[in-house]
């Protein structure tokens, strides 16, 4: 199957798909992330500088349309020109960054974890101004 390759939302989810895929998992939700941070801690050890890069766009975009599909997130692009989630209008979650600090730190930044808490991060802070472009 083609996709449209202009619209970078495309190519973002073409790339999700594959690494569901390639994971072997049947959907884009919790229990896929925790997979997806199993894997991350696996390639910690083996990942080359050469292939980090792909590695993290691929596994990124993979967490980014977990948090859109069980959190009703949306890409966007960042105040800083990055690109990521935006959720509850008014968060904004760049999960190729999430996935390269787990790669760099481990357990203790588990995307897991870091999805686990989505919930509570949304209902602590007030409401502000959206401040991403969809």
């Amino acid at each position: 199957m083609a996709h449209d390759t202009s619209n970078p939302l495309n190519t973002i989810q073409a790339a999700a798909e594959q690494v569901r895929e390639q994971l072997k998992l049947k959907a884009f939700n919790a229990e896929a992330v925790a997979h997806l941070a199993n894997f991350i801690q696996a390639q910690r050890g083996e990942l080359g500088a050469a292939e980090r890069p792909g590695v993290i766009m691929a596994l990124g975009c993979f967490l980014g349309h977990c948090l859109v599909q069980v959190y009703r997130g949306e890409w966007g692009t960042g105040r800083d020109g990055t690109t990521g989630v935006g959720l509850a209008g008014r968060f904004f979650f760049n999960p190729f960054h999430l996935v390269d600090a787990q790669l760099n730190e481990g357990e203790s930044a588990s995307v897991a974890a870091f999805f686990a808490s989505v919930p509570t991060r949304i209902k602590t802070l007030p409401a502000v101004r959206k401040a991403w472009i969809s």
